[in-house]
């Protein structure tokens, strides 16, 4: 069986098609090609594959709409969209449609390598240490098997299940935006999707929390227009 990770590039330019093939194969990649989104769901009904390369402005069904179905089929599969389009705009589109990270057209073979191993890492689809049993987020740490948060004095706090999901589920997806909806579905409390915003309520509790000037949060950010993002502390 090949153990490597498997890349499918999803671009309607042959030539272009086949050159990032050719690069990526070169650099330990399993390497699929497809022209459209036919091949491709073809390919995830028998095969989930690591990371998807996927062109917006295909023929047909564009990346999308593709992208939004690879989401519905899998959690797990890496996105990454590739545009001619440079626009704000367009990376909100595609982010919202549940792709992991954008890359804009023309762009260098290396810059685009390092996405992939970026992307691929922090999914947990590239080989990593086993995963800590506690996470430091903003200015207290998550215990994820007893499901508190520890002050820096050691003063614990139980926290509630809707919350501790919440926060596990940014601490299993470390500087990745996610978006609404998607971390709703996640977790399993679609009740909240009854309100209007709910999960920002949610978001607002657990930085007081968390954070150390809730008003000026830094270890869950918002990312304007598609939802929010944890980012570990440096020190």
């Amino acid at each position: 069986m090949d153990w490597r990770p498997h890349i499918v590039v999803v671009e309607d330019e042959a030539a272009g098609r086949q050159l990032l093939i050719g690069y990526l194969s070169k650099r330990g990649y399993r390497v699929t090609g497809f022209a459209s989104g036919v091949g491709l769901r073809r390919l995830v009904e028998r095969e989930i594959p690591n990371l998807v390369l996927l062109d917006i402005g295909l023929p047909g069904e564009d990346g999308l709409a593709l992208a939004r179905w690879l989401r519905e089929k899998s959690g797990k599969i890496c996105i990454i969209m590739v545009t001619a389009a440079g626009e704000t705009v367009d990376r909100i589109v595609g982010l919202e449609s549940g792709a992991d990270d954008y890359i804009p057209k023309p762009f260098e073979p290396r810059e685009l390598l390092a996405r992939i191993k970026s992307v691929l890492r922090r999914t947990g689809e590239a080989p990593a240490a086993a995963p800590s049993k506690r996470v430091r987020m903003g200015r207290r740490v998550l215990d994820l098997e007893r499901h508190i948060l520890i002050e820096q004095d050691g003063n614990e706090e139980t926290l509630s299940a809707s919350e501790f999901d919440l926060l596990k589920l940014f601490a299993d997806n470390p500087n990745r935006p996610l978006e609404r909806n998607w971390m709703l579905e996640r977790i399993g409390h679609r009740e909240m999707a009854a309100f209007d915003r709910a999960i920002d309520l949610r978001i607002n509790r657990i930085r007081r929390k968390i954070e150390v000037d809730p008003e000026h949060p830094t270890a869950i950010r918002t990312v304007w227009g598609v939802g929010y993002m944890f980012v570990p502390p440096q020190d």
